[in-house]
């Protein structure tokens, strides 16, 4: 079963809830004073047709007052059911607020994520939304695209072991990532050392024990489909790679 903190976010401390018109913000308290600002800039996104980064090209930096930087990512559907609906979902629980929960529990057990500032969600009728997740601005790039642009065999190595040590956490921790692919593993360098950090928990799930085999399994061969898809030659990941990044 979920603990209760990942369906008890509105009632964590560090976070306040704001409403205006359709919109509904929930945000940490640190930026509060940047909320209008916020809920502005996400309006204008949510209407805009510009691609942003990332595996959906969802993902967009904020510029805010002061230099505050934040990172948003536009939900968008993926697959068949994508090209019909795009980024509207339907539900009375949105994702993004529960992924706001999960990431604030996963921070608190020490699983390395993008630190969660908070989520936005746009009600355009009965049970549909369009939704926004925010987290701290992070200066780095994805697994995959680091290893498409780093050539060096030690610092590849190094990283793979540093992604593989994040998984570890991540399910030592009890959570499970069900979208757990190439794309979700970030990469960050302070000077000349490699953090990697796991991010996009929308449809992550939260136990109070260490995850099971058969769990494990599953985000392991999702990983691998993954590594699979991008990489079909293994130009960029041959099996030395794979066998660090498996485990």
């Amino acid at each position: 079963m979920r603990p209760p903190s990942q369906m008890k976010l509105r009632s964590d401390p560090n976070f306040a809830a704001f409403r205006i018109g359709r919109r509904e913000l929930v945000i940490h308290r640190d930026i509060a004073s940047h909320g209008a600002e916020i809920v502005q800039k996400l309006g204008e996104l949510a209407s805009a047709s510009e691609a942003g980064a990332g595996n959906r090209r969802s993902a967009f930096r904020l510029n805010l007052a002061g230099g505050l930087e934040l990172f948003a990512r536009r939900g968008r559907r993926g697959g068949m059911i994508g090209s019909i609906l795009s980024d509207v979902y339907v539900g009375i629980a949105p994702r993004p607020l529960n992924e706001l929960a999960v990431t604030v529990e996963a921070i608190r057990r020490g699983i390395p994520a993008a630190e969660p500032m908070g989520a936005m969600i746009e009600w355009i009728g009965p049970a549909l939304y369009r939704g926004f997740f925010l987290t701290r601005a992070v200066r780095g790039m994805t697994l995959w695209e680091f290893l498409k642009t780093d050539d060096d065999p030690l610092v590849r190595s190094h990283v793979l072991g540093q992604a593989r040590a994040a998984i570890d956490t991540m399910q030592n921790k009890g959570l499970f990532h069900a979208d757990l692919n190439l794309h979700n593993l970030l990469v960050t360098q302070t000077r000349e050392s490699f953090t990697v950090i796991i991010i996009d928990l929308d449809k992550a799930r939260l136990f109070d024990a260490p995850l099971s085999a058969a769990m494990r399994r599953a985000n392991a061969a999702r990983l691998m489909r993954s590594a699979r898809k991008l990489d079909p030659s293994g130009q960029f990941l041959d099996a030395a790679a794979l066998a660090i990044l498996q485990g």
